[in-house]
């Protein structure tokens, strides 16, 4: 730490005099330009993005206008330019470090083209395991964070050579003594070099001596402001720094700095939660943030890459992305059938399956003071213990870490548009590897299994092996990107799948506006209703084939008010309730009330507030507002619907009273 405290002294201890950015705005791909925009480069007023899922690398103008620079390439990812102007890419995808001249003529500076390695030596010769991050220096050497070699290297004189790392895991030192998990940004730092420790959750310092000390993070995986000793990290992966010597980094899904004050200090900038928001910077919202670079006036370019948005954090007010424009840019259930045919997750590909859970259920137990609950974002298809577990669709993997919770019942992998979880990744159900080198094992000292890694750029193809069914006993399908999750009974049409059972409707309550029961009168077969009032609808799903245990939830929920005999129309049907695409998890509260519980074990309870409206992004509390109608006697219909358009429904005789 004295290293730091002395350098801040030196060279900066103004903290943040020079102020921070303070607005968010996009910069570019409201039309779909990119795919999956990842690595950011700035220099000469000019800014570079590559787009890591439709191989580009492209020219980004201030206006917004995107120019392809080069295509062809295999899964592009950091990106920096020389002094002499040639864009240099970490093709991750073909395990080459590539240079890009101004007129779009691309060279292997680099590795060789689709062989991954740890060879130093020759840059002919060298070889590399999916680098990701790249940086240059005046001198044009150019650093690369080797990602899945776990090394540091640096390419000068058309020589390749290792400054740090080796095996995986986490250690200070020098040189090959030191070791790092996953490293994917890579920065110059005064004279040093800044790797974000992504496996690690670390920020990490290389002297030019190859030495390796920590400057922030620890064992934990967290976000935690403040001193630097005490500040944590969740996944850095992307380094930056400006003339001031302020280290921005992207950890997750947050923006943030380290200030070199005399007591240097960490600051999260924007709101750090997942989403898509513009405006002020410590409320505006990305989704796997992957490129930053810092502008020659200050201003910061991210490239965010789930919602796959240029944008820029500036001192003055931009244009903010508007609801169109986020439309724009989510897939569209029919739109994303078409793209591949459908097929189960299990051999044969067409028997159909058993669907054990579907989007939108609660999961965990809602009560007051427990917050402890979520959506279930996406479709549970059951198997049998150790069954092959198959991919449904063709596809690249993107994220740098895409295999999580190694070992755990929750062990996934997450594709572009598809998840998949309760899977043992790359092996039987003895634990054995399959032996296929896309899943890339890590062992302890012992020999024992301890992780699996499928670098950024690989490829699978639909129907091939991703693992074996763990105890949970079924694939949890996520349909959608991370975010933006669809129901995956409506984005994948799978082969077979029907349904011709109506839901189950156990019971309506209702509430009045503080949550006090109204009770049926004991005079009257009408409950007496008046003011503001909520509706809560009891009732579960079942499909074609389904055990009669099974407890699916619903995908509309609704009401509609009747004059005294049911028949008069006396307002429109509200289906308020809607599970086309999936709300945020802030939004469980509004869909469930309280004694709703799903999970593992014990019962299952689906109480939906049918009079709040939830629909995807659309969430609000709604009562039904027996002012807006005249006094007197009438029918209330509440409605229980499943994707299929089978519908239940329960008539409930009112009163309504001023």
């Amino acid at each position: 730490m004295a290293a730091w405290v002395m350098v801040s002294i030196s060279c900066s201890g103004q903290g943040d005099e020079v102020k921070l950015p303070s607005f968010a705005s996009t910069l570019a791909g409201r039309n779909a330009e990119f795919g999956e925009p990842f690595g950011v480069a700035h220099t000469g007023g000019r800014t570079f993005i590559t787009d890591g899922e439709r191989g580009v690398a492209a020219e980004v103008t201030p206006d917004g206008s995107v120019r392809t620079i080069a295509a062809g390439l295999g899964t592009p990812s950091g990106i920096t330019v020389l002094p002499s102007g040639e864009l240099v890419i970490a093709e991750t995808g073909r395990h080459t470090i590539v240079g890009v001249s101004p007129g779009g003529e691309k060279r292997i500076i680099a590795g060789a083209d689709g062989i991954h390695g740890t060879a130093d030596g020759l840059a002919n010769e060298a070889t590399f395991n999916g680098p990701i991050g790249v940086a240059c220096d005046e001198k044009g050497r150019i650093f690369v964070a080797d990602t899945y070699n776990d090394r540091i290297r640096v390419i000068e004189d058309g020589r390749v050579r290792t400054i740090a790392g080796g095996e995986i895991g986490s250690m200070d030192g020098t040189g090959s003594g030191a070791r790092f998990d996953t490293p994917t940004g890579i920065a110059i730092w005064h004279n040093k070099l800044l790797v974000a420790d992504t496996g690690n959750s670390r920020i990490r310092v290389i002297e030019p001596d190859g030495t390796v000390w920590t400057l922030a993070g620890g064992a934990t995986s967290d976000r935690r402001d403040g001193m630097l000793s005490s500040s944590l990290f969740v996944a850095p992966s992307a380094i930056a720094v400006d003339s001031e010597y302020r280290i921005f980094v992207l950890d997750g899904n947050a923006v943030r700095v380290i200030l070199p004050d005399i007591f240097p200090t960490v600051r999260t900038l924007n709101d750090g939660e997942r989403g898509l928001r513009d405006g002020a910077v410590s409320g505006s919202r990305f989704s796997r943030p992957s490129g930053i670079a810092v502008s020659t006036n200050g201003d910061i370019v991210v490239a965010d890459s789930e919602n796959r948005l240029v944008r820029l954090l500036s001192h003055e007010v931009g244009t903010p992305v508007t609801q169109d424009d986020a439309d724009r840019l989510r897939d569209d259930p029919a739109e994303f059938r078409s793209r591949q045919p459908a097929r189960w997750p299990y051999d044969p590909p067409a028997a159909v399956r058993d669907v054990a859970g579907t989007l939108g259920e609660i999961r965990g137990e809602l009560r007051p003071g427990n917050d402890q609950v979520w959506f279930h974002n996406g479709l549970d298809i059951a198997g049998s213990y150790g069954e092959t577990a198959r991919f449904v669709r063709t596809e690249k993997v993107l994220r740098p870490v895409a295999a999580e919770n190694f070992g755990s019942l929750r062990e996934l992998i997450r594709m572009p548009t598809l998840g998949y979880i309760h899977i043992r990744l790359g092996r039987d159900a003895s634990d054995r590897p399959f032996g296929d080198p896309r899943f890339q094992f890590t062992r302890d000292s012992s020999g024992k299994l301890i992780n699996v890694r499928v670098p950024r750029g690989t490829e699978f193809s639909a129907g091939e092996p991703i693992g074996t069914l763990n105890p949970m006993n079924h694939v949890h399908l996520i349909a959608g990107r991370p975010g933006r999750e669809m129901n995956a009974i409506d984005a994948l049409a799978l082969p077979g799948i029907s349904d011709d059972r109506a839901p189950t409707i156990l019971g309506v309550r209702f509430y009045d506006a503080n949550w006090r029961s109204i009770e049926t009168s004991k005079t009257s077969a009408r409950i007496k209703l008046s003011g503001k009032v909520r509706i809560v609808l009891r009732a579960y799903d079942q499909m074609t084939g389904n055990s009669e245990r099974r407890r699916l939830g619903l995908f509309k929920a609704g009401w509609q008010l009747f004059g005294r005999d049911g028949r008069d129309e006396a307002s429109p049907l509200h289906w308020n309730i809607t599970f086309a695409r999936m709300p945020d998890n802030s939004a469980v509260r509004y869909v469930y009330a309280d004694g709703s519980h799903s999970g593992a074990t014990g019962e299952t309870i689906f109480d939906y507030i049918v009079t709040n409206f939830v629909n995807g992004d659309e969430v609000r509390e709604e009562f039904f507002d027996t002012g807006s109608f005249a006094p007197g006697e009438y029918t209330i219909r509440v409605l229980a619907g499943d994707h299929f358009g089978n519908i239940a429904s329960k008539d409930i005789a009112v009163e309504l009273i001023r």
